[in-house]
């Protein structure tokens, strides 16, 4: 490891960092405005220029990679004027009206300020055209508090993969706009909020976010099944403010418009706050206690009437694993029945009767954050960008920043197409016939993983048998996909290191739903595409939990763990 000087202080920095990032991590603080990490480095707003021995000028340190036995001065008369009449510009045409702005004390520009000890405006304000855009509907954007750190820009690009605002004009007119300079609410932003939460000031800020946070709590979005990590910001029992959790390992930091914009509901007065007892036909507040009496002597008669059988519980993917473990050893062991089940049994049962049988786990075989180092990504039955949103940014990652190949194969143009190499549009229900036709140019032109197959799989002679009447002529006319692309895909992902399959309910909602999610593991199998770091299935499920569902034995055919109950 590199081992650097900042300030007089000797530390070691990892290979590959910036002098920046160094400081940082060390706890040395280094005024910057343009970088945020995450996002390829910019050197745009020159706050970070350090002094490095034997280097002609003063570099920025967002840019400039460490080398062993660097010696870096950051906190000096020299560095620190030109750095302060660099921030004196900037406020120049800031609005400092920092009192009545939701960012004050928040506001990444009012710690470069005071860092830098300026106390006053030194110079007049320009003359450039200051607009406030207010018709999207859960954000503000106002030219007027905008540093032109060029952070929206970059993250709508280098993360969201939108591009829907860019730095447009010259010089003095240099703004950040939209396409033909169109409101917010008739471009193609997604409102997302990446560029609200890079804002260093309050140029992007929240409709709904004016006060402050008394206290922080972690928990999880619960809306797709992302699973992605919250940072809610509470006052008096009231969500204030709603952050990515950076910590999470599956968004790291990153969300979507739902998971940011779309928590008000928890305020809603039409929420319950206490049971009910329907009375007289009317449902009226009751107690705790009168409720689960009532239904303890309701549930009692029933059974003791009709038998256990005639009870049942519909357990929940988005509760913890704890709850659905006791929910359904409630049902078991009180009410005496296996009469258990919850939203799998619609969407991805499927996926756990056909991954069982494959790998003995109905579970996805990789990390969700493995995705961006997969060479060849197929998705199929997923419209990955609605209904799962992030788990969509780490492969459109892998696609511009790795040039992974994308396959789309799917009837729709669905938003990931924009990135796909190929887009196969198969007939509906006709998803076996194209995987084995796959399978087909695979084994027929020899590019199969004969070593995998031989040492890590069974049943290859019988699958052959099926398989090798699924030619591409067989299946063009079946599919409606035709012949020279389903090669073309077969090659591509035949020939990828690292191949991964992504999937949802567009595939495993199907009276043929076991036999798509069997073709897909046979089509990994068969590439030795699994068992290996960013290949392997990803089954994207509805819920949040309903993995964690499913092996708690929410089920009616199997116990916690996958034990049958046969």
């Amino acid at each position: 490891m590199p081992v650097i000087t900042i300030d007089g202080r000797t530390i070691e920095a990892e290979a590959g960092t910036t002098v920046l990032e160094a400081a940082l991590k060390a706890g040395i603080y280094i005024p910057h405005l343009c970088f945020i990490p995450g996002l390829e480095p910019y050197g745009g707003c020159r706050l970070c220029i350090v002094e490095i021995e034997g280097m002609r000028g003063l570099p920025a340190a967002c840019t400039t990679a460490v080398a062993d036995g660097m010696v870096i001065r950051s906190d000096i008369p020299s560095v620190n004027h030109v750095r302060r009449v660099t921030a004196e510009l900037l406020i120049a045409d800031h609005d400092g009206d920092c009192l009545t702005c939701t960012a004050n004390q928040r506001c990444e520009f009012q710690q470069v300020v005071a860092h830098l000890g300026i106390d006053r405006r030194r110079f007049r304000p320009g003359t450039r055209r200051i607009t406030v855009d207010l018709t999207n509907n859960f954000f503000i954007r106002d030219t007027g508090k905008c540093v032109l750190c060029m952070r929206c820009v970059r993250v709508c690009d280098e993360v969201a993969g939108v591009g829907a605002i860019d730095l447009v004009g010259r010089g003095y007119e240099s703004r950040i706009a939209t396409f033909w300079d169109a409101p917010m609410a008739e471009s193609g932003c997604e409102s997302c909020g990446m560029c609200v939460d890079a804002c260093p000031t309050g140029a992007l800020r929240p409709k709904e976010e004016n006060l402050p946070p008394a206290e922080t709590i972690r928990t999880v979005c619960p809306y797709c099944g992302c699973g992605c990590g919250l940072v809610l910001g509470t006052r008096s029992g009231k969500i204030v403010q709603v952050r990515g959790d950076k910590r999470n390992p599956v968004n790291r930091g990153q969300l979507c418009v739902k998971g940011r914009f779309g928590l008000q509901f928890v305020h809603s007065w039409e929420r319950l706050t206490s049971p009910l007892i329907r009375r007289n036909g009317k449902l009226e507040p009751a107690t705790w206690d009168e409720a689960l009496s009532l239904a303890a002597k309701r549930f009692t008669e029933i059974k003791t009437a009709h038998g256990p059988d005639a009870l049942a519980g519909i357990a929940s993917a988005k509760c913890t694993n704890e709850e659905n473990y006791l929910f359904q050893k409630f049902i078991r062991a009180c009410f005496g029945t296996n009469n258990v089940d919850h939203c799998a049994r619609l969407c991805h049962a499927s996926t756990v009767a056909g991954l069982t049988l494959a790998f003995g786990s109905g579970a996805m075989t990789n990390s969700i954050a493995e995705l961006e180092d997969a060479d060849c990504i197929l998705v199929t039955g997923s419209n990955t960008t609605e209904a799962h949103p992030i788990i969509a940014l780490r492969i459109k990652a892998a696609v511009t920043k790795r040039g992974a190949c994308l396959i789309v194969a799917d009837p729709r143009r669905i938003p990931l197409v924009r990135f796909a190499r190929l887009h196969l549009r198969q007939r509906c229900g006709t998803d076996v016939m194209l995987f084995n036709a796959m399978m087909n140019v695979i084994v027929t032109e020899g590019l199969q993983d004969h070593k995998f197959i031989a040492e890590r799989t069974e049943g290859f002679t019988e699958a052959w048998e099926v398989i090798r009447h699924c030619t591409p002529e067989a299946a063009a006319p079946v599919t409606g996909v035709p012949a020279e692309e389903i090669r073309e895909a077969a090659r591509l992902f035949a020939h990828a290191k690292q191949a991964a399959i992504v999937y949802s309910m567009g595939i495993t909602q199907h009276t043929t739903g076991t036999d798509n999610v069997l073709a897909l593991a046979n089509l990994s199998m068969l590439t030795g595409n699994v068992g290996r770091r960013s290949t392997g299935l990803y089954p994207l499920r509805g819920q949040n939990n309903v993995q964690g569902a499913c092996d708690m034995g929410a089920l009616p055919n199997v116990f916690p763990g996958y034990q049958r109950v046969d």
